[in-house]
């Protein structure tokens, strides 16, 4: 461990911490990737036991995010489109943005039925909106697309 870390509670632990510190990252990127990807194709082709497009440009339109189809498609893109770039670290900065500015958008929409996500709260959408915000900042990190690219937004 650094000289300026603070002392362990379990010492051992340090060199299990040092060895996958460097993997943390990219691990929590590609886990807010893939769990919005599936979300997505629920929306946009109807997958993984989804609804489907018609049917969530009419949820979307219920809501008053109107029109309803051209919502149903940004979200379910921000989702599928946005949550691959998380796996891959590519454009991690911008599609970072999308899933926060969704995620502030689904907070708002839950809000009124607490936090609890059992109960259709806001609890769910605000993790991946911090999770996402973290990226937004800190960019894909070390094992990202962008890294390798020498260049991020």
């Amino acid at each position: 461990m650094p000289e300026n870390s603070p002392r362990l509670f379990i010492p051992a632990l340090g060199p299990i911490y040092q060895r996958f510190s460097p993997c943390v990252e990219a691990a929590l990127r590609i886990a807010l990737g893939a769990i919005l990807i599936p979300h997505g194709c629920q929306k946009l082709f109807g997958w993984f036991g989804g609804a489907g497009l018609e049917r969530f440009a009419t949820i979307f339109a219920n809501i008053g995010y109107k029109p309803g189809l051209f919502w149903a498609i940004v979200v379910g893109l921000t989702e599928a489109l946005g949550g691959l770039l998380l796996v891959l670290g590519l454009f991690t900065r911008v599609a970072a943005l999308a899933v926060f500015i969704f995620m502030l958008n689904a907070i708002y929409v839950t809000s009124a039925k607490g936090f609890f996500w059992t109960a259709g709260g806001f609890e769910y959408s605000l993790l991946l909106g911090f999770v996402a915000l973290y990226f937004l900042i800190r960019g894909g990190g070390a094992c990202s697309l962008d890294r390798k690219l020498g260049r991020e937004f």
